[in-house]
């Protein structure tokens, strides 16, 4: 059995559901919670545009593919989230099961319940956190009761670097944000926890993508992969069961923004081409400089030739939009003729808000 719960954002429309892409079921919002109806945000100077922001469809809560709710309390919604996956696990001890968290925290707009707010040194930005922390204790004592602890792959990550604004975030020494393709916007965290199987303790510092983690489960499970495309993802199992040194599958990452690839990485180097429309020719030791502080781009022409054949390759295989090259593997996007928001504004309609009070989007 198959289960998400949180958000998807892999398309609204029936047909992009999650429980049309190999999950059985699904609780939860089908994109981010700033994309339902909210007040006017004060920092936007263009009027129409606030105006079409703050007359957004109302912000629908999904279970498998029905609507349940429009504009959910998002200060109770990580609870509901929570009692929806033990139920899950309760209901589902006997068999094998697979569940995919994808947390509404800490995405902006910022609700967290009174308490943790109250209890919070680091604003609302610190109570999302610790609501994040609680239903991680929540899942992990479930998987207790069970007795399912110890025959259980538990992973934890995220999907990209702080915002680096007013509400708390941070990336410690790494360099950029959220958005941008410095390590700080997409170097992540990642625990992995197998008691019996990964060694507790254990720090990897070879290269992985959150794009391993289906080839990954795939293996482990015994499951195939699709052989009519290209899979990008590798197997990383292998840094996963053993205390020893030991290379990743994956020496090389191509840093895009959008559809314009601005770098490259391969093992320690990284190299910088491209930052929005500004070319850009840097190259930085990750090994030795994590934080991206000094360009040693003059000093290694030949990693930086390496480098660069890497990326033309790339470009051949994902295209690069901004030097109006298509990609010889990129497949379409999906599309439906004729669509529709899931829902409507309605003033009549019963809603336990008509709109969230705060202009935070992002």
């Amino acid at each position: 059995m198959t289960k998400i719960i949180g958000k998807w954002h892999c398309g609204d429309q029936p047909e992009f559901l999650p429980t049309e892409h190999g999950f059985d079921c699904y609780y939860g919002l089908p994109y981010s919670n700033d994309m339902g109806r909210q007040v006017e945000d004060p920092n936007l100077d263009d009027h129409d545009r606030a105006e079409l922001l703050r007359n957004r469809p109302p912000l629908p809560l999904i279970r498998d593919a029905e609507v349940i709710q429009e504009q959910p309390d998002l200060r109770a919604l990580t609870e509901r989230y929570a009692e929806e996956a033990v139920r899950f696990i309760r209901g589902n001890s006997d068999s094998p099961f697979f569940l995919y968290f994808a947390h509404m925290y800490v995405h902006l707009p910022l609700y967290a319940p009174e308490n943790l707010v109250n209890a919070s040194e680091n604003g609302d930005y610190g109570a999302c956190v610790a609501g994040v922390d609680w239903v991680t204790e929540v899942l992990m004592d479930e998987l207790k009761r069970q007795g399912l602890d110890d025959n259980t792959l538990v992973i934890f990550t995220s999907d990209n670097g702080s915002r680096l604004d007013d509400q708390g975030g941070s990336n410690g020494v790494l360099r950029g944000k959220k958005g941008t393709t410095w390590e700080g916007g997409q170097r992540v965290p990642c625990i992995m926890r197998w008691p019996g199987k990964i060694k507790p303790g254990e720090v990897r510092t070879e290269l992985a993508s959150t794009i391993d983690l289906f080839p990954t489960l795939a293996g482990l499970t015994g499951a195939s992969t699709p052989q009519d495309r290209v899979i990008d993802g590798e197997d990383i199992s292998s840094l996963m069961f053993t205390d020893r040194p030991i290379d990743s599958p994956r020496s090389e990452f191509f840093y895009y923004d959008g559809n314009d690839l601005e770098a490259v990485r391969d093992g320690k180097w990284k190299l910088h081409v491209r930052k929005s429309d500004d070319v850009i020719n840097e190259l930085y030791d990750l090994e030795g400089d994590p934080g991206e502080t000094s360009d040693v781009y003059d000093s290694h022409p030949d990693i930086v030739a390496r480098l660069d054949a890497l990326l033309e390759s790339c470009r051949s295989d994902l295209g690069d939009e901004i030097n109006g090259i298509v990609g010889e593997n990129v497949r379409p996007s999906g599309r439906v003729e004729n669509p529709d928001t899931l829902t409507h504004y309605d003033p009549e309609h019963p809603y336990i808000y008509a709109e969230y009070d705060k202009a935070e989007r992002g």
